[in-house]
This record gives C-alpha cells, structure tokens and sequence, in this order.
C-alpha cells in the first residue's frame, strides 16, 4: 500500500481536494485534526508536555490550547520544542492508522498535512501531492473563509510556512487549483496513476533525500 502525502499553502484547496480523494474511496489521514487528538490523548506526549510547559498544559477538560499559545507560539525556541514533541507522535498515530488500512486492502491513503516538510513527516511517505494555487487567490480564499482573520495574519502564516516554489520542486505530483482548471479531472487521473503504480510496484522506494 503506498502512503501518499498531500499539503500545500493555507488557502490552496489541499482540503477540498482530499474530500474528493475521499468520495473515490481513499482513506484520508488529516494530520491537523489527528495532532489535536493525540495531544489530548497520547499519555506519553501528555506527560512530555506538562514537563516541557508546566501544570497549566492541561485543565480537567484537556489540553488548555490558549495557554499553549501563549506560551510558546511567540517564542521560536518554545514553538521549536512543542514540534519537536508533538511531530514524532503524530507520525506514530499515522504509521498505526496507514497499517490498519493496509489490511484493509487499500491500494494507496493520503496524509494531509500543512506542515508536510517543516514537521519531516515527508519521510514516512512514498510519493508528495502538492496542490498549488497563486499566493493572491489564496489570500482572498483565506480572507473569505476566516473573516477574523486580517490581510497581514494571512501573510505571517504564509511567511512560516515552507514557499510555493519549494513545495512544487519536491512535488511528485501538483494539483492545480488556480481558478482556471478544473480539479476534479486532475483529481480522477491521479487517482488512476496512483491505483496502477500501487498495483504494478514490487517495491516503492522511500520519498528522496533532496526534498
């Protein structure tokens, strides 16, 4: 079963294109979501964190998020130390999600992921989807989407994230989503690339070293 990994900037589309690899049928890891759960969950990453930021980490109804913020999201060396714990378990979650749907018989899954390279979960993965769109029709998506949101936070969390031209020089594979090409036929034919290369690869090799 091949893992793929699917990311691109905030406002791409990368999620409504993964809904449609869903309705064909294609498991979807959604590593965003799954983070939160396994930092509520995962009693190991529980107890790394309490250490690394203290007893207000968590209040009896779980993981005290504002906090958290506070703490570490204005300080590079906190943030840095919040990834390096939450990351490598994620990555455990996904391995024991992608195994479960291996004997389920699925010829390939996705795992979307904003932070695709900056977190090195590309690693565990055997091909990369990029779904691309210009950086002004990702701003407007963004600021339609998210109306609390204003122009310069979208552009700060444009700045932390790896750029466009980096993300489609690793890419295996890019999905347009430009406003001026369809996605869904970019959708349904690489799904049938992916269907024949699981089914024809004895062997696929891990995600090259220079991504």
């Amino acid at each position: 079963m091949l893992k793929i990994g699917i990311t691109g900037g905030i406002g791409s589309g990368k999620t409504v294109v993964c809904r449609l690899f869903a309705l064909l049928g294609v498991p979807v890891y959604d590593a965003d979501t799954r983070a939160k759960w396994v930092m509520n969950h995962d009693p190991l990453l529980r107890a790394d964190l309490t250490a690394a930021f203290g007893p207000d980490t968590y209040t009896a109804e779980g993981l005290n998020r504002t906090y958290l913020a506070q703490v570490a999201f204005n300080d590079p060396a906190k943030l840095a130390r919040l990834n390096s714990l939450v990351h490598p378990r994620v990555g455990h979650d996904f391995a024991s999600w992608a195994a479960a749907r291996q004997h389920a018989g699925h010829a390939y899954v996705l795992k979307e992921a904003a932070l695709l390279y900056e977190s090195g979960s590309w690693q565990q993965l055997d091909r990369i989807i990029t779904v691309y769109a210009p950086q002004d029709i990702r701003q407007r998506r963004v600021l339609h989407r998210d109306p609390h949101r204003s122009a310069q936070d979208v552009l700060n969390i444009i700045g932390k994230q790896l750029s466009e031209e980096e993300k489609l020089r690793r890419a295996d594979y890019v999905v347009r989503n430009d406003d001026a090409q369809l996605v869904l036929p970019q959708v349904l034919a690489l799904h049938d690339a992916l269907q024949q290369l699981a089914a024809t690869a004895a062997e696929i090799p891990t995600a090259p070293s220079t991504r």
